[in-house]
């Protein structure tokens, strides 16, 4: 039996966002920049991190709360060994609807089928440029966007479902904009971009670096006849057009310039085992792990949870002021452990 429950505004719990490593072979200036993340950065243990017994535990009783879809995240969760088993084990829990993963994309040739016949159909790729020498830029690693897009032509040629995020940040990627539209418009495969956000303590992050989604959109109807498309369902993040005459679309994602913290129905669990209500958390959040391993059961997992969303109040980008953003310096959770 399903108990329905709600936070302090009203929100219900349907999604579950599990971060399996916080380790990145990328270094993204916004998520994990080389100054900060440089060779000798200590990454956790494989003992701080949940073991799939323990995600799997943990989803299990938070389906009794609502919640019907799974998303794994990390760091890049392909570097975490064996993923491929723990996409059986969730497809296993019964309430379950949909298991999603986001991920750079560089592994997807070596992993790809492991994970696809363990289950998993759906997954989100994280390429924000076209252009190879753009896109080296900016992961900071010498790959070329052409290797990521062969990446993306296996995944799809095996039977993956593939979305593809674009953060655009003002002056580094949003002359990509119009060719990642015609070229993913041509292999009729979904791209979101992103408006920049203020995640995590090392981006560099202000209002001027953020391209809207109202100036995304100027743009790109200069060049294609588009139309919107209606939401599919409560808690969408993206607002969806289609190109006109084909079946191909495209979202654009609001982070910054119209929030949707109203309708956001999303668990967070770091890659050290904390529940975090929101992806601009600045407190700690709460010792999930722990808190199995000092031996809580299932009921006292379930009660705990309850209490943890009952007492969300979280609207970090409803809020979003340069004061706040200036208050809330280097105190939110990074990227690498609680994913995008």
């Amino acid at each position: 039996m399903v108990e329905q429950i709600t936070d302090k505004l009203g929100r219900p719990i349907r999604d579950l966002r599990l971060s399996v490593t916080d380790r990145c072979n990328f270094r993204c200036d916004y998520c994990m920049p080389k100054e900060i993340f440089g060779d000798d950065f200590v990454f956790l243990p494989k003992d701080e991190l949940l073991s799939f017994d323990e995600m799997v535990r943990i989803a299990h009783v938070y389906t009794k709360l609502g919640v019907k879809k799974v998303r794994i995240t990390g760091g890049e969760p392909l570097l975490r060994r064996d993923l491929d088993k723990l996409i059986y084990k969730l497809n296993q829990i019964e309430r379950i609807e949909d298991i999603g993963l986001t991920t750079n994309g560089l592994l997807l040739k070596k992993h790809g089928q492991k994970l696809y016949d363990a289950g998993l159909r759906r997954i989100n790729v994280s390429l924000d440029a076209i252009e190879d020498e753009v896109f080296q830029n900016i992961n900071n690693r010498n790959i070329k966007a052409s290797t990521i897009l062969q990446q993306i032509d296996y995944a799809v040629s095996i039977g993956f479902q593939v979305k593809v995020n674009v953060v655009v940040q003002k002056g580094v990627n949003d002359n990509q904009i119009l060719p990642m539209i015609q070229y993913f418009k041509e292999k009729e495969i979904e791209i979101r971009f992103i408006e920049f956000m203020d995640v995590g303590n090392d981006n560099g992050w202000d209002f001027s670096k953020v391209v809207t989604k109202d100036e995304m959109l100027e743009m790109i109807e200069k060049d294609f006849d588009i139309e919107a498309v209606k939401p599919k369902y409560y808690g969408e993040v993206a607002k969806y057009y289609k190109h006109k005459g084909t079946g191909a679309q495209f979202g654009l994602i609001t982070s910054v310039s119209q929030s949707f913290c109203s309708t956001c129905t999303r668990a967070r669990l770091s890659s050290d085992g904390k529940f975090y209500g929101c992806l601009f958390s600045t407190v700690d959040g709460f010792d999930v792990k722990s808190f199995m391993r000092d031996g809580a059961t299932n009921a006292e997992l379930l009660e705990q949870f309850k209490l943890l969303w009952n007492i969300r109040d979280d609207r970090y980008s409803d809020e979003r002021t340069a004061q706040t953003v200036e208050n809330r310096k280097r105190k939110k959770i990074n990227m690498n452990y609680i994913g995008g």
